[in-house]
């Protein structure tokens, strides 16, 4: 499965040879909420439109509110190619919970 957990996240965004991009698909207002530092806001609505903005040889790794949409987002991506596409298990909700309990959660 094209997963990696909050902690195995925190591990690669802490690793400085690491070269990954981070996507967050979530709604505008979702992202005025909490983010994770780095993310590169894609509304899953744009994705289609916004392959151009993704690395295709480079680990993305995408995350929504609990991981569902990123789900949907990273099962396409994988299907125009983009084999090391990865899903935040759990999304944001995950991570706050997990990795940052000083994040807003909603």
């Amino acid at each position: 499965m094209n997963t990696i957990t909050p902690k195995q996240l925190k591990d690669l965004l802490n690793d400085k040879d690491a070269e990954i991009t981070l996507v967050d698909v979530r709604e505008d207002w979702e992202l005025a909420r909490c983010k994770i530092d780095g993310c590169l806001h894609i509304p899953m609505n744009t994705i289609p439109n916004s392959l151009h903005k993704l690395e295709f040889n480079l680990p993305t790794i995408v995350y929504c509110h609990h991981g569902m949409r990123s789900l949907q987002v990273v099962n396409f991506l994988t299907s125009k190619g983009y084999i090391h596409a990865l899903n935040l298990e759990g999304g944001i909700d995950a991570w706050a919970r997990e990795v940052d309990p000083e994040m807003a959660a909603y």
